[in-house]
């Protein structure tokens, strides 16, 4: 049997605050396996278990939804055709991210007093309208 990781150990080598740790474990993400005093105690697995909790937060998968598969009995396997779904997402969070940086960075240096005045300034405002409507 593997040696039990106390919280504060499990803490350290995560990154995931105590009190991250306990709500995680009060959405059923993380389980406790036993107490040492009032110490709660994991399977080392549990490090792992977080870093896959911490990329999805990253890639904007929810706690529920991270919690659906993580809980699912018998895997941890998530459903491909959702990452894809995901994956699509973030591409076209990432699209309209340059539209706005280059429009940001035109505004910034723009030779005309009134943006308005500027076809340029019009047609990134368009795009990025277009963008935001889709």
């Amino acid at each position: 049997m593997e040696k039990l990781l106390d919280i504060a150990e499990v803490s350290d080598r995560s990154g995931v605050s105590t009190s991250g740790l306990r709500y995680y474990e009060k959405k059923n993400l993380i389980e406790a396996v036993a107490r040492k005093g009032l110490r709660r105690q994991y399977e080392p697995a549990v490090l792992q278990e977080l870093a896959l909790i911490n990329l999805a937060k990253s890639a904007g998968f929810t706690l529920d939804e991270i919690g659906s598969v993580l809980r699912r009995p018998g895997t941890t396997l998530i459903p491909r055709d959702v990452l894809v779904d995901k994956a699509e997402s973030l591409e076209d969070q990432a699209k309209h991210l340059v539209i706005l940086a280059n429009m940001l960075r035109h505004v910034a240096n723009c030779p005309f007093e009134d943006h308005f005045d500027c076809s340029r300034f019009k047609k990134l405002l368009k795009v990025a309208t277009r963008v935001t409507n889709d």
